[in-house]
């Protein structure tokens, strides 16, 4: 930790204070021997687990052949082979075409840009509570402040919010929603100026918040009308972690363009924009670039990442994990207001009360705090800061999540009798 403080900027956070010695699967061992059941999933990047040993076998393989020779230099098959496969895989029936990049926020990046030029127009619409990235673009169309936009400003402009769903605090149906995006047009900007809509299938860091389906197929319809771009962000969602392969694929939408990274490498730095081919091609020849993005060691590990969630029926099994962790938790405390999400995605809100409903941030910290000490990695989420988000490797096995759930139950459980104890 001193090492860290002297060399490390404090702008860049850690959650869990261990210095990582090896990790598989869902188990992370520390430079001190200790071992940890692992529920956070590296932010959902290890929907496959720790090191996986079809991903290292292909990673050492492509390292005897070449390592990088930069796509826009000369071309190799595993880029190609990868293109074609999630072509094939997305939602709907168009022709779909495929660029690969470094991150997530280079991804939202191209994605818009894609947009801009395929439309000739500059707006583009985001949800608030939403997270995109830490990129200047992707910051802007970030729907909360704290952690990621404040003192960083101007942000860029030609970008407007809208509300998302969020069904535990707020009371305003599909159709009031749906109906800020008249209220824009009317008060805030020409739907004539306006790209694309961006939005994530489930809000990840907005706290694991599911809208209904009416919501998002009015979305579609809404593009439709005015000749928006649909932009599904699937970084967080896609790759089984839902119970589809793809989160759209609950809803029966098929985005024009999709917006992938997280686990599409396994860890390894990868992103990708898919979609419908006309779109993808309206930049022209070096309109799109990236020195690093789509290495042949990223391509071969999403190749077999995308074997694995085919051969062990991943999304099957994210729907039991989902299962199991509700049926544990939903009632267990006082303090869980709601137990949420799809698939192996899952956010649980904690609360003060649950007459009022009162956020609870404090307590959060806690068990995140209690839960690591005991041997589990959780996260947390949401405007408020009181959600605890559970986005456990999809390969966790039936053993180590129930010993993960009995020491949340158990640390819920200390933090009621202490709470009962007081005066």
């Amino acid at each position: 930790m001193k090492r860290r403080q002297e060399a490390v900027p404090n702008g860049l956070s850690t959650n869990i204070p261990i210095g990582t010695l090896e990790a598989s699967g869902a188990l992370v061992t520390d430079v001190d021997g200790n071992q940890f059941i692992d529920l956070a999933g590296g932010i959902g990047t290890l929907n496959v687990g720790h090191s996986p040993a079809p991903v290292v076998e292909a990673l050492k393989t492509q390292l005897d052949d070449f390592i990088h020779p930069v796509f826009p230099v000369s071309m190799y098959d595993s880029y190609i082979q990868l293109a074609e496969k999630l072509n094939s895989l997305m939602p709907g029936n168009s022709p779909k075409k495929t660029i690969f990049l470094n991150s997530g926020a280079e991804a939202v990046e191209n994605a818009i840009k894609i947009a801009r030029r395929y439309t000739g127009r500059p707006g583009i619409i985001s949800f608030e509570r939403g997270f995109h990235g830490r990129t200047y673009m992707t910051m802007s169309l970030t729907g909360k402040v704290k952690n990621f936009k404040a003192g960083f400003g101007p942000m860029p402009s030609d970008v407007y919010k809208v509300p998302y769903p969020y069904e535990l605090r707020d009371s305003r149906k599909d159709e009031e929603l749906l109906d800020h995006f008249s209220n824009l047009f009317q008060t805030g900007v020409d739907p004539e100026d306006i790209a694309a809509i961006i939005m994530e299938p489930v809000q990840g860091e907005g706290g694991l918040v599911v809208p209904s389906a009416e919501f998002v197929s009015g979305i579609r319809k809404i593009c439709d009308k005015y000749g928006f771009v649909f932009i599904a962000d699937e970084i967080q969602t896609g790759f089984a972690r839902t119970g589809k392969l793809f989160a759209m694929e609950h809803f029966n939408i098929e985005p024009d363009l999709t917006v992938l990274s997280k686990s599409i490498g396994a860890g390894i730095p990868l992103a990708a924009v898919t979609g419908k081919a006309d779109i993808m091609d309206a930049p022209k020849p070096k309109e799109l670039g990236t020195t690093l993005g789509g290495s042949p060691l990223g391509c071969v590990a999403a190749l077999k990442v995308l074997e694995m969630i085919e051969k062990e029926n991943l999304a099957d099994r994210a729907e039991e994990i989902g299962r199991q962790v509700k049926s544990r938790l939903e009632s267990l405390s006082p303090y869980i207001g709601e137990v949420r999400g799809l698939g192996a995605m899952i956010g649980i809100e904690i609360v003060k009360d649950k007459t009022t409903m009162e956020p609870d941030p404090a307590l959060v910290k806690q068990i995140v705090k209690k839960c690591y000490e005991n041997g589990v990695f959780i996260l947390t989420s949401g405007a408020f800061g009181n959600v605890i988000r559970l986005l456990p490797p999809l390969v966790i096995t039936d053993e180590q999540l129930t010993e993960a759930l009995d020491v949340m139950e158990n640390v819920l459980a200390e933090m009621k009798q202490n709470t009962v104890a007081q005066p």
